[in-house]
C-alpha cells in the first residue's frame, strides 16, 4: 500500500525520538503498533465481509439459473412424454393398418393379387 523503506522509518523513528522524547517513545511505539494492528484487523474484516457478500450474490445467482434449468427440465419431460405417447399411437395405427389389410386381403384374394404387382417395381412385364 505505501512505499515506506528503511531509510523512511529512520527518519520517521528519529522525528519521534526528537519530538516525543526517549522516556515516551516505547509507550508511543507500542501505542502505535496496538492502532496499526487494529487498523489492519479492521481492514481484514472488511475485506471478508465483502468476500462473504460476493459469495452469496454468487449463490444467489447459481440458484436463479438452477430455477431457470428447471423449467427446461420440466418442458424436456413434458416434451418427451408427449413424443412417447405420439410414438405409442402411431405404433398402433400402424398395427390397426396392416390387421386392416390382412382382412381386406382374406376377404377379396382378387384384389391382393393385383395389389402386388404395385407394390413391387414396374419392371415386370406383363
Amino acid at each position: 500500500m505505501f512505499d515506506v523503506g528503511f531509510w523512511e522509518l529512520m527518519l520517521i523513528g528519529l522525528v519521534a525520538l526528537l519530538v516525543v522524547g526517549p522516556e515516551r517513545l516505547p509507550r508511543l511505539a507500542r501505542t502505535a503498533g496496538l492502532w496499526l494492528g487494529r487498523g489492519q484487523a479492521l481492514i481484514s474484516q472488511v475485506k471478508s465481509d465483502i468476500d462473504r457478500e460476493l459469495r452469496a450474490e454468487e449463490l444467489k445467482r447459481i440458484l436463479e439459473e438452477q430455477k431457470k434449468s428447471a423449467g427446461l427440465e420440466e418442458i424436456m419431460e413434458q416434451t418427451s412424454g408427449v413424443l412417447k405417447d405420439t410414438s405409442r399411437a402411431m405404433n398402433e395405427a400402424q398395427a390397426s393398418d396392416r390387421e386392416n389389410r390382412q382382412q381386406t386381403s382374406k376377404a377379396n384374394p382378387s384384389t391382393s393379387t393385383i395389389a402386388k404387382p404395385e407394390a413391387g417395381s414396374a419392371d415386370h412385364g406383363g
